[in-house]
């Protein structure tokens, strides 16, 4: 029986762990099955809407679309997706915005190319030349095997940020080929 509760308890230690050492989002670790993510994420306030297979609320001051996407049934990936597009001006002010806030956080560092200038013209850039504006981020605890990163998504005139917490030992590896 000693020995029962013993496993337990070291099974248990190393599951906790685990998620210490994984990804999180919402201090929600990524990791488990859609279900349980998409009911550790109601727990926090999110409303799922069954007919799209999304949650809804605010994400840091935003309203949002939350998507949890799995490889083999395995969350690896949170993808928040603004609600609304807004014009040209203000994505690249919430661009800059989020990328400050990243930056100023100190669990992150930037391995993208940064802030969008003034002169970037996104509309041009993504309808002409195919150009995705992109700002990646890795923690700086490497213990941890994830990342996040967002883009712009849209065009011409309604443009939103799209970002994704990523568990990379989650992701998909080639194992289904």
């Amino acid at each position: 029986m000693k020995k029962i509760v013993f496993a337990l308890v070291l099974m248990l230690a190393s599951l906790e762990a685990f998620s210490q050492n994984t990804i999180k989002f919402l201090g929600i670790p990524i990791t488990g099955t859609k279900k349980e993510m998409i009911a550790k994420l109601q727990e926090k306030g999110y409303e799922y809407n069954s007919y799209g297979d999304y949650l809804t609320g605010e994400f840091n001051g935003q309203n949002v679309q939350i998507q949890v996407q799995t490889v083999n049934n395995r969350v690896w990936r949170i993808a928040i997706v603004d609600a609304k597009g807004t014009d040209e001006t203000n994505i690249k002010i919430r661009y800059n915005n989020l990328f400050d806030q990243f930056i100023n956080n100190g669990k992150y560092v930037s391995i993208g190319d940064g802030k969008i200038s003034e002169d970037d013209d996104i509309s041009y850039e993504i309808s002409v030349h195919k150009k995705r504006f992109e700002a990646d981020f890795k923690l700086k605890d490497t213990s941890i095997n994830g990342y996040v990163w967002y883009m712009i998504d849209g065009d011409y005139d309604s443009y939103r940020i799209i970002m994704f917490y990523e568990n990379i030992d989650n992701a998909a590896n080639g194992d289904d080929l």
